[in-house]
């Protein structure tokens, strides 16, 4: 049983960060078409709110792309763990704040349940980063990743 899982793990590491690779440039390229979606769920506090959607929409797409190519799949991770670093006041934001709940319509629990999140996702990021982690972050990864994507899928 541990060999077929020794086996499956690089297979299923590899679909994963092609799905993650798809869906960061998939969001990215909604960051220029959905603009106002994400000046939003911005604090506001942030000056330049135009530039900083488009600008985080760049970065988002491509690290996506860097994730595609091995040679460049630890700079892309490491932006997309940058990118989501950034991004992460608008998600205190959205929960603190009842203005952009209302203009996307969820609640302030589903604002709650979005912040963690955050959390998998850089796990993730990190994981498709190296080439050789730990027999536990590898199941941790493998575990964590289902949820993640079915949760983003379902915003």
């Amino acid at each position: 049983m541990e060999s077929s899982l020794v086996k499956f793990l690089p297979i299923y590491k590899t679909i994963t960060i092609y799905i993650l690779s798809v869906m960061y440039i998939l969001i990215g390229i909604k960051h220029f078409t959905s603009l106002e979606y994400f000046i939003n769920i911005m604090p506001p506090f942030i000056p330049f709110k135009e530039f900083a959607v488009y600008f985080t929409g760049l970065i988002e797409i491509f690290g996506g792309l860097m994730l595609l190519s091995k040679s460049t799949r630890k700079i892309g991770a490491l932006l997309i763990i940058v990118l989501l670093l950034i991004v992460f006041p608008a998600n205190i934001y959205l929960y603190i704040s009842e203005v952009p709940r209302e203009l996307l319509g969820i609640t302030k629990n589903q604002a709650l349940i979005r912040m963690p999140f955050q959390i998998p996702l850089i796990i993730l990021a990190y994981w498709h980063s190296q080439k050789n982690v730990s027999t536990w972050l590898d199941i941790l990864s493998s575990i964590i990743f289902i949820p993640t994507v079915l949760y983003f899928i379902s915003l």
